[in-house]
């Protein structure tokens, strides 16, 4: 290969980072709006049950924890692109079980939360607490779906430029998704135990 070739390889490389970027900071615009709707709807309880009624911290600090982790180990899977004997595989497939972890946790919650009648279509404090968590447990669902397309690609064509590319990206989201959490835990579950 060239020198421009190289060259031109970065270029389409550092416009797909740009780009993806420019997505998150749309990402912001959205979970920018179901906070404010949250906000808005938190003390609309219909005379059902608040926040403090039904939220079990101990269990969304657990739950909390896992995700923090697997923000730890998403950080490592980039520390280990520039290492003769990698792990990116292995802190892919850690990251992943964490955030398994995660989302199994918030399911159970939500259910949990539904057979008690508590569910979206209780009250408006209800439908955005839902419409908020549950938008954030997509975005960790995908995370999930890409991880995995990710270990194939790394076993399938090794480190290549492309695949760090896509790494890069997936830690960028999946830090994003991490703050986006924190925001959650102390807006939605420690003001609303309060």
């Amino acid at each position: 290969m060239s020198i421009e070739t190289l060259k031109h390889y970065r270029d389409i490389e550092s416009n797909k980072i740009f780009g993806f970027w420019i997505y998150l900071m749309s990402d912001c615009i959205i979970f920018a709006t179901l906070f404010a709707t949250y906000a808005v709807m938190v003390n609309n309880t219909a005379d059902g049950p608040s926040g403090k009624e039904i939220f079990e911290l101990p269990f969304v600090l657990i739950e909390t924890f896992l995700l923090l982790l697997s923000s730890v180990t998403c950080g490592m899977t980039v520390v280990s692109i520039n290492k003769k004997n990698s792990n990116i595989v292995i802190w892919l497939i850690i990251t992943f079980l964490l955030g398994l972890g995660f989302i199994s946790m918030e399911l159970y919650e939500f259910h949990h939360l539904i057979e008690k009648g508590c569910g979206p279509d209780r009250s408006g404090f209800l439908s955005s607490f839902f419409t908020l968590v549950g938008t954030h447990g997509l975005h960790v669902i995908s995370g999930l779906v890409w991880i995995l397309v990710i270990i194939a690609q790394i076993l399938k064509y090794g480190k290549r430029t492309s695949n760090i590319t896509r790494i890069l990206c997936f830690s960028l989201f999946w830090h994003f998704l991490d703050v986006i959490w924190i925001c959650v835990f102390t807006v939605v579950y420690l003001m609303g135990v309060i």
